[in-house]
């Protein structure tokens, strides 16, 4: 590498440039204007001292820093007063922006909000009270609201508890307590977790009033401007008194009088120290701490609140011990579990009854409270007893008057697991409990109760139906083929009226399913519920004339204005009055001696038929008196098979225990006869004309054309003897249930 000379002695590095070139230096001519130093001179003797070093060619000096203990200071003194200023600066501006973010988040929120001008207390929503035949209680639906009470006519401790425990400031803040909600973020910092919330009692009104029970910032601060609304629309003892008739209690009660009804069984107006404690700490957890839940949580808390109002001075030390443990609450039952089957069909007609509801109402229904709790042990009694045994999970049972008002209702064996009303709403082949209609449609086609009819094996087009036992009696009387169920007699008379005459005599009768009107429907294969079966038998027992079941009666509003009563209903003839006395005194010998032998009711005529469809789903019998028709089903929601669950068995056990007790006390009243009558005298007539049959293997000529073949002697057959059915050929014929 070369070096250059320079003036003074220095020398240069050329950095490999000839030496022709080494003295090239840029001059300040050769400077672009305004392209230097861009520092501006200060003076001109700054300027021309530059100058000089430019032209003496010495390079610039630097500048001495001032050394020693008063530079340092100066130079921290500069830094401090900088920092100082500008902290000033950003805080002021932190600060303004902080307030223009308050300013639009409040203004966002009250934008999510209803005009406040506009806003309103509402309405409480309407409950439905549901009320049975004697007036007592049987069931509510919506909130279990009780009357507005006002605050000078409640227990004075009521208001005193809850201000000692959720709001001791109350009465001196603005709906936001700013106090409060700093106490409740120490508790809350200290005890590393929410274990206190800072909410007044303005704010948790705005909230049950306005809002959702949502856990965000925005329902925060919606919940405190609509508080600060409220202190500005109400005064304090109007915003107390809303307080404690909405808040929620638990156990569906909303308001100190429902919660005071509900738990004590009496008025809020009546409330000692101690209850109304534990109403006042029910408020935090209603659902954890309701005492028909957790007495001893909701026990423990009302001790606290009680301290508390030591504490406020509401009540002395003496009285908050006197109270500590003597709640004496006292939950009251809301009714049978299964009565709830009841409600749910109310709650689905009210609309076509008196239409929206916008009032709390009471609902007046046929229901007997003593026979529901009747019918629902019944069902579950039997059902836990013998459920295994025969694969039977479910049950139903419908029980009303001849008239068609429901006296009891149970859709299922428990409510809270299932609230799937089987009694209403699911549909089930009937099996041989539809026969009535296809031997009623016999009997208005000219046949009589000892009209003989051959009980053969058959075919339909390929189907061979069978008999139970899988036996054929050859003639038998239609008495006697209806009381044992024999499966051919009915498909031969239903063939032989017509299946759409079946099906026109079913819907008359009040059969509102569809039904299928082919061979098979004298075996019951159409679809059909519990309620409208039954309702179809009420003409038996009637007299012959149509019913519509029903349950509601009336409905009021709780003030007493009427909105609905069920008017009578024009007696509708469906049954010409002999058809009924012959059908009688058939469904009668079904209890007397056929498949229902076990259902009795002391004293009491009474006539029914039992059913069980193919291959043992359901299990069906349905009986009536002069008093009461009632329906049994069991089997599967699944619809699978039982085991050999039959008509004549578990459902005949439920239906007489239930009716058993339904005629306890009841005068004894007999079923219709027709005119001239038609009894037993009459069936032991028929039955002196006929032998008793052995089993027939039929040939092939008798499976195809469907006639009968005699069977052969049997050497221990006898005839029967003509004073009536007994013996032999009673066992014969109806020693199976069907």
């Amino acid at each position: 590498m070369a070096w250059g000379k320079k003036k003074g002695g220095r020398k240069e590095p050329l950095f490999g440039l000839p030496a022709a070139l080494a003295d090239l230096r840029l001059t300040a001519a050769d400077r672009i204007p305004g392209g230097g130093d861009d520092k501006p001179k200060k003076s001109a003797k700054s300027s021309g001292k530059r100058k000089s070093d430019d032209a003496g060619d010495e390079p610039p000096r630097e500048r001495k820093a001032p050394a020693g203990r008063s530079g340092a200071k100066r130079r921290s003194k500069s830094r401090g007063g900088f920092s100082l200023g500008r902290l000033v600066y950003w805080g002021a501006v932190l600060s303004l922006w902080g307030v223009i973010a308050v300013v639009g988040v409040v203004i966002y929120v009250g934008a999510h909000l209803p005009p406040i001008q506009s806003l309103e207390i509402p309405k409480r929503p309407p409950t439905i009270q549901i009320v049975g035949v004697d007036g007592s209680m049987l069931a509510q639906r919506g909130e279990m609201a009780g009357a507005n009470v006002a605050l000078n006519d409640l227990s004075p401790y009521l208001p005193k508890a809850f201000i000692a425990i959720e709001d001791r400031r109350f009465y001196s803040h603005f709906g936001i307590d700013p106090v409060g909600i700093l106490r409740a973020l120490v508790t809350n910092v200290l005890h590393r977790g929410v274990s206190q919330g800072g909410s007044t009692l303005t704010q948790q009104l705005a909230k049950n009033l306005f809002l959702t029970q949502e856990r965000t910032m925005q329902r925060k601060l919606q919940e405190a401007e609509l508080a600060i609304w409220l202190e500005r629309k109400h005064s304090k003892n109007e915003i107390l008194e809303l307080y404690l008739n909405r808040v929620y209690f638990g156990s569906g009660a909303y308001g100190v009088e429902a919660a005071a009804q509900k738990y004590f069984g009496k008025s809020a107006k009546n409330v000692t120290v101690a209850e109304a404690a534990m109403l006042a700490g029910l408020v935090k957890s209603p659902s954890r701490l309701a005492p028909n839940r957790n007495p001893e949580g909701a026990e423990a808390r009302a001790q606290i609140v009680l301290t508390a109002m030591a504490d406020a001075n509401f009540i002395t030390d003496a009285q908050a011990k006197a109270s500590i443990g003597h709640p004496s609450y006292n939950v009251k039952p809301a009714g049978a579990g299964t009565v709830n089957y009841v409600a749910d069909w109310i709650g689905e007609v009210l609309d076509d009854l008196v239409g929206q509801i916008d009032e709390s109402i009471k609902v007046e229904t046929t229901i007997d409270p003593k026979l529901q709790g009747v019918a629902e042990a019944a069902i579950i009694d039997e059902l836990a007893a013998k459920s295994v045994k025969f694969n039977v999970s479910q049950g139903a049972l419908v029980a009303m008057t001849p008239d068609g008002a429901v006296r009891a209702m149970v859709g299922g064996r428990n409510y809270s697991e299932s609230q799937y009303n089987r009694a209403v709403t699911a549909k089930r082949q009937p099996g041989s409990s539809f026969k009535p209609f296809v031997y009623l449609t016999a009997l208005e086609q000219g046949l009589t109760p000892d009209t003989m009819r051959q009980d053969a094996p058959i075919e339909v087009k390929g189907w061979r139906p069978e008999n139970y036992t899988h036996e054929y009696f050859g003639a038998v009387t239609l008495t006697q083929a209806l009381a044992m169920s024999l499966n051919t007699v009915a498909i031969r008379l239903g063939l032989e009226v017509g299946p759409k005459n079946v099906v026109r005599t079913a819907h008359r009768l009040g059969i509102s399913s569809k039904l299928e009107p082919n061979a098979s429907i004298a075996l019951g294969t159409s679809e059909v519920s519990v309620v409208e079966l039954v309702g179809a038998y009420a003409p038996f027992a009637n007299g012959g004339f149509a019913v519509a079941p029903h349950v509601v009666t009336r409905i009021r509003t709780l003030s007493g204005k009427l909105l609905y009563m069920r008017q009578p209903e024009e007696r509708n003839p469906v049954i010409d009055p002999r058809y009924v006395g012959m059908m009688n005194a058939m469904m009668r010998e079904t209890l007397i001696s056929g498949t229902a032998k076990k259902a009795e009711i002391p004293g009491w005529p009474a006539a029914g038929k039992t059913g069980t469809s193919q291959d043992y789903r359901d299990a069906w019998f349905i009986g009536y008196t002069a008093n009461l028709v009632t329906g049994v089903w069991l089997g599967n929601d699944d619809n699978s098979p039982t085991k050999k669950a039959t008509g004549g068995g578990l459902p005949v056990e439920v239906w007489s225990r239930f009716m058993k007790t339904a005629h306890e006390g009841v005068p004894v009243a007999a079923l219709p006869s027709a005119p001239g009558g038609w009894g037993l005298s009459n069936l032991a007539q028929a039955a002196s004309q006929v032998t008793a049959p052995a089993a027939v293997t039929p040939g092939p000529a008798a499976v195809n054309n469907g006639g009968y073949r005699p069977p052969p002697t049997r050497a221990n057959a006898r005839p029967e003897a003509a004073a009536g059915l007994d013996g032999w050929l009673m066992d014969r014929l109806f020693g199976g249930n069907r």
